[in-house]
């Protein structure tokens, strides 16, 4: 059978381990299993949301609503914008994927950061566009402009804060850079841990509203997957001038959303005190990891997100250092794919945490 040739230079995404695979693969007991490999909120859902969930388990007979109102209704009205600046998306990797095939075909060039979200890449693959990556392994925005100078790409990506690094841009700096982009080029600025990088340092902060009212060609994403504790409801947003919206839409499948995640979502936009909590916690477990990373004399790059990249040296093997982990129970994300000798850790609770420290000291020893 023959398929589409484009799909022969692809690698599928390969997500973080799951507990489930975990207890097949070493007899290992689910309770036994700490998973700190793909930036899970450790605390859950807002236990507002759980119970609210649970009240509409019972009409899942019926599609869900398509115009997404209440959900709509509290993004609106969270980042002062207007329902036609709104699209939904099944995580916010679907809407690059919309974004992709909106803009990009196989004539296109794409520029990315040399370390970032590998699905940026495996969707330009989709339509066959081309790759232009930086050098520097942290957001460059001269070298990012430089590149922009030579290539005239259709879109440009810039995650901050980034994923798998944790490294973020300044505010004021990314807006100047967008001044300087042709507005025929699509900006994606990817903020799918932004709440983290706010709670850190304002100057982090980059404002949907300020994004759009200035540039025309910019989308911003988000996701209830992180800071909201609802990687399980595939949840996610884009927020951009009207006329990018939409072409969006003419992309998007009827019922891309779920009746549940959408409660889910509506619901954890109205606790807000139960993320800021879980963020402060975040950083307060945090500076353990930075504690650790002296004691092992190894490198951390400074995070903006709710993961640390732990930078091994040259006596140690990520690869085998993940592995080693796994078998005794502990899920981290090995970064050799990225080209980085390094581990992401997800930052978990104190007990998590905990383990990690007791299990990785025996192990880089």
């Amino acid at each position: 059978m023959k398929f589409n040739k484009k799909l022969e230079n692809i690698k599928t995404y390969e997500a973080g381990k799951p507990i489930e695979l975990v207890v097949r693969e070493f007899g290992i007991e689910p309770k036994d299993i700490v998973k700190l490999a793909s930036n899970e909120n450790p605390h859950g859902c807002s236990p507002k949301v759980q119970n609210a969930v649970g009240k509409i388990v019972a009409n899942m007979a019926l599609y869900p609503d398509d115009s997404m109102m209440k959900l709509k209704e509290g993004l609106c009205k969270r980042f002062e914008i207007a329902e036609k600046n709104l699209v939904i998306g099944s995580g916010s990797d679907q809407v690059i994927e919309f974004l992709m095939h909106a803009k990009a075909d196989e004539n296109s060039k794409i520029l990315i950061n040399s370390v970032t979200f590998a699905m940026y890449e495996i969707y330009a693959k989709h339509v066959g566009a081309e790759i232009i990556r930086t050098q520097s392994q942290e957001h460059n925005l001269e070298e990012f402009y430089e590149l922009y100078k030579q290539e005239n790409p259709d879109i440009i990506f810039l995650c901050t804060p980034n994923n798998p690094t944790g490294d973020a841009i300044d505010a004021e700096a990314l807006m100047a850079f967008i001044q300087k982009i042709d507005e025929d080029t699509l900006v994606v600025v990817d903020g799918a841990y932004m709440e983290y990088g706010a709670f850190k340092d304002a100057k982090k902060k980059v404002t949907p509203k300020e994004l759009i009212e200035k540039f025309s060609n910019v989308i911003y994403l988000g996701t209830f997957s992180k800071a909201y504790g609802l990687g399980g409801m595939r949840t996610g947003y884009g927020i951009a001038d009207a006329k990018i919206i939409k072409e969006l839409y003419k992309l998007r499948p009827p019922f891309n959303i779920t009746t549940l995640s959408l409660e889910a979502a509506s619901v954890a936009l109205e606790d807000e005190e139960f993320v800021k909590y879980c963020i402060a916690d975040c950083f307060e477990q945090m500076k353990r990891y930075e504690d650790f990373a002296k004691e092992q004399k190894i490198d951390i790059i400074e995070s903006y997100t709710n993961f640390v990249t732990l930078c091994l040296n040259e006596n140690q093997n990520s690869k085998d250092l993940a592995d080693a982990l796994l078998r005794r129970g502990m899920i981290v994300r090995d970064l050799s794919g990225y080209g980085l000798n390094a581990i992401r850790v997800t930052v978990g609770t104190l007990k998590q945490n905990d383990r990690f420290f007791v299990l990785a000291s025996e192990l880089m020893k």
